[in-house]
């Protein structure tokens, strides 16, 4: 089951879009979210479908863990968290996902993507250990022996740990989604942010990479791979700030551009701040059409510029031929109180 967090549309000609809103609803999707991990781990290959994907609380999650099949709570410090079920060696296995927003350059990513996984390795350990003391307690409080007991008595060092030689960690993923037209220019790995460079030292460290998809260091063909409206969102953010290879954008992917969701709509309009238009009932808006509006609109505005330029200068010069004001507006075609404001 696919559970949708309500979608809240603002008022454009009221309030502008906000991007952080936006751009995180956005990938709360399941569609745009698995196809988000289908291009970072699959290379763009739909092998997560959206319907196996269930939408959790960011704040807490309950997993089915533990030898004992107990569900137990995992606390979340996450934007977003789904999970995705998929059997491995003949056995079913829980793999967590997650998607980090990043709408600014965080220049201690590699950090902060790093506790999160820390932190959520740890209290899959801890609430292992809670489980099974749980279990050991109501066995004992039945007063079963070891050898009534479906498992084995832990040895001293699972009883230790808490974690038992057969439970299994379930493997967290994060990516960072920079939704910007310029280069991420922040660090990608904890060594980029150290300034060491003896190689013996290094070889005594662990590295964490950040798993980064930015569109301004993206190539057009790995773009190409995503499958859903992200890969419109992608280009079009790419090429925000270059009219010509926009229009080149444009017109090579008319078909989907024509037919971009409302949401991605939204993400791109308050990411570029294009001045994209479209009616609030809009589900799919026509991205070319909205654009040569955009542009049909500059030529206009340019063009009454222009000629409200000539007639300031008109008015200037037959001033100085010695013509009255009411004269001058009416040769220049504009009210008197506009020419004496020009004149001064």
């Amino acid at each position: 089951m696919i559970i949708y967090l309500p979608y809240i549309y603002a008022e454009r000609r009221r309030m502008p879009l906000k991007a952080d809103t936006v751009t995180k609803d956005y990938v709360k999707d399941a569609g745009v979210f698995a196809d988000i991990f289908n291009y970072y781990i699959y290379g763009g290959q739909q092998v997560i479908l959206p319907e196996q994907l269930t939408e959790r609380d960011s704040t807490k999650i309950a997993l089915p863990y533990g030898a004992d099949g107990a569900v137990i709570p995992v606390q979340k410090f996450r934007d977003v968290q789904k999970l995705y079920a998929a059997m491995t060696d003949g056995e079913m296995e829980y793999v967590l996902y997650g998607a980090e927003n990043q709408a600014e350059i965080h220049y201690a990513m590699a950090v902060k993507n790093n506790l999160y996984d820390a932190l959520e390795y740890a209290g899959q350990v801890e609430e292992a250990a809670k489980s099974h003391r749980k279990e050991m307690k109501r066995k004992k409080e039945q007063g079963k022996t070891p050898a009534e007991e479906s498992r084995k008595t832990p040895s001293k060092g699972e009883f230790l740990s808490g974690f038992w030689a057969e439970d299994r960690l379930i493997p967290s993923i994060t990516v960072t989604i920079f939704f910007g037209s310029e280069e991420w220019n922040g660090p990608l790995s904890l060594f980029d942010m150290m300034d060491v460079s003896d190689p013996d030292v290094l070889a005594c460290m662990d590295n964490y990479h950040v798993r980064l998809i930015a569109p301004a260091q993206m190539a057009d063909e790995e773009i190409m791979k995503f499958q859903s409206s992200l890969r419109e969102v992608m280009l079009f953010i790419k090429y925000s700030k270059d009219k010509e290879n926009l229009s080149r954008v444009l017109v090579t992917n008319e078909e989907r551009f024509q037919k971009v969701e409302r949401r991605a709509a939204d993400v791109i309009e308050a990411i570029t701040n294009s001045g994209i238009k479209y009616d609030e009932e809009d589900e799919v808006v026509n991205v070319c059409q909205a654009i040569q509006e955009i542009r049909k609109e500059s030529e206009r505005d340019g063009e009454r510029q222009g000629r409200l330029m000539q007639a300031q200068e008109s008015a200037k010069k037959l001033y100085e031929m010695g013509l009255d004001t009411e004269k001058i507006a009416q040769a220049v075609g504009y009210a008197v109180e506009t020419v004496k404001g020009w004149l001064g």
